[in-house]
């Protein structure tokens, strides 16, 4: 598998980015990993999550380059839910997802032949 150049990302990565930034904008600022994979499926019909490690790793990736910050949330005992880990996108991670955004936009739109619809 060819390496990925210094200062880019995956398209996974770019899209987890666009998604949180989205989040934010909505009043959401904290987020964990399967609400966010749920979001990325039912708004942006993503097919670039195969399961949910793929989604982990790209956002210890993510942290690691410091466009996201994480943080234990404590369990809920009411709820019987165990504990989650609770991601926060960074001013620069917001920076970057705004930019990924915009240059997505910009791409020109692949349009099928008519007759071949």
């Amino acid at each position: 598998m060819p390496r990925r150049k210094p200062g880019t990302l995956l398209p996974l990565e770019s899209e987890i980015l666009e998604a949180a930034l989205g989040a934010q904008r909505d009043g959401h600022h904290t987020f964990h990993g399967f609400a966010l994979a749920q979001t990325m499926r039912e708004q942006r019909g993503s097919s670039s999550l195969t399961g949910h490690g793929t989604l982990y790793k790209a956002l210890g990736r993510l942290e690691e380059f410091g466009l996201l910050t994480s943080e234990w949330e404590d369990a809920d005992a009411a709820e019987g839910r165990p504990r989650r880990r609770l991601y926060e996108l960074t001013q620069r991670g917001a920076q970057v997802a705004a930019r990924a955004a915009a240059e997505r936009a910009a791409q020109p739109v692949t349009r099928i032949a008519p007759g071949l619809a």
